[in-house]
């Protein structure tokens, strides 16, 4: 045997350019190779990432909104990634666990669309999320419903409204979200058109959105009128001067309006901003006004058709029927008048 010390391989030349035969082959392995990942990936892996990128083109409309400009969705970078860790977590309350599973869908769908993201943009995400995989209440979130709004936290939330014409939105907005029982997507999609004045109150028609059949409801008058959709829909439709495209604007910091409507990001913030401008003890969110009017109708006597008609639920929704045994936990309770 050789005593020769040893010491790394150092080619004597760089390896030769491949010729296009070889680059055609290698291209098709590639190709191959991504049609067998993908037929192999399990369904509910493919439909995370599909939300995974819905999400993603939801942050990209919040962030056009408040910069004014919109950037691609392939402009998957340290800094836009990093930014969509601190909004899932800011803005939409996500746990570490989710947040860390969205950095993944993300990478790898853009990925399959043929953009390169660097290795440094996927650390410094995960660099930003680790401080929040120790804090116990971010870990915490997604663990329980949405809490229901109830007239009296829209009350406190009227009494904190800013003056001005952001004020008069915000009134409007998350009353007519709780009037008709509706989805944040629902009513950023919302058509000033679409919400005629009549004498019992409003006609409105909820547009679809992701899918979902359209559905035309009434708002009747409110007896309060801190708490009234109807009042506060006209109060903002005449300050604003708006007779037709997107009911609910963006008003800047300086009282303008904009032409572009709100995104359903955009609506979910203005209720949270809201209830906790006013103090209310919990955190209220979109989807609080569409269980808030269901647990509140329900209360109030109202028929299962009925609650049902104004929602968009179907009649098999088990989330329907949730929020339909939480309303009645009191009435007739079997501990109630038993002789104890």
């Amino acid at each position: 045997m050789s005593d020769a010390p040893l010491v790394p391989y150092q080619p004597s030349a760089a390896p030769a350019a491949y010729d296009p035969a070889t680059l055609a082959v290698l291209a098709a392995m590639e190709q191959a190779a991504e049609e067998h990942l993908d037929a192999i990936r399990p369904h509910n892996t493919k439909r995370g990432y599909e939300n995974d990128w819905n999400l993603w083109a939801e942050f990209h409309d919040w962030l056009a909104e408040r910069t004014g400009h919109r950037i691609p969705l392939t402009a998957v970078t340290k800094g836009t990634l990093v930014g969509f860790v601190v909004w899932l977590d800011t803005v939409k309350l996500a746990a570490p666990a989710s947040i860390d599973r969205r950095i993944t869908g993300v990478t790898v769908t853009a990925r399959s669309l043929g953009v390169e993201v660097s290795k440094d943009a996927t650390v410094a995400a995960r660099k930003a999320l680790k401080p929040l995989k120790l804090d116990p209440d971010r870990i915490a979130r997604g663990r329980g419903k949405a809490p229901a709004a109830t007239p009296e936290q829209l009350r406190q939330m009227y009494a904190a409204a800013p003056a001005g014409l952001a004020g008069l939105r915000d009134r409007a907005l998350w009353l007519m979200a709780f009037g008709i029982a509706g989805r944040s997507a629902e009513v950023s999609a919302l058509r000033a058109d679409g919400i005629k004045h009549v004498s019992e109150g409003l006609d409105v028609h909820v547009p679809s959105v992701k899918g979902r059949p359209a559905r035309d409801v009434v708002v009747a008058y409110g007896k309060n009128p801190d708490t009234c959709p109807v009042r506060a829909w006209l109060t903002w439709k005449a300050a604003a001067g708006i007779t037709s495209g997107p009911a609910f604007r963006p008003v800047s910091v300086h009282g303008h309006l904009g032409d572009d409507g709100l995104s359903p990001t955009g609506c979910q913030e203005i209720i949270s901003r809201s209830a906790e401008r006013a103090g209310v003890a919990v955190r209220l969110t979109g989807h609080s006004m569409r269980s808030g009017f269901i647990t509140v109708a329900r209360k109030a006597g109202k028929r299962e058709e009925k609650i049902r008609a104004q929602s968009g639920h179907a009649a098999n929704s088990p989330v329907f029927w949730g929020y339909i045994q939480e309303a009645d936990r009191w009435v007739d309770a079997a501990s109630d008048d038993i002789g104890l």
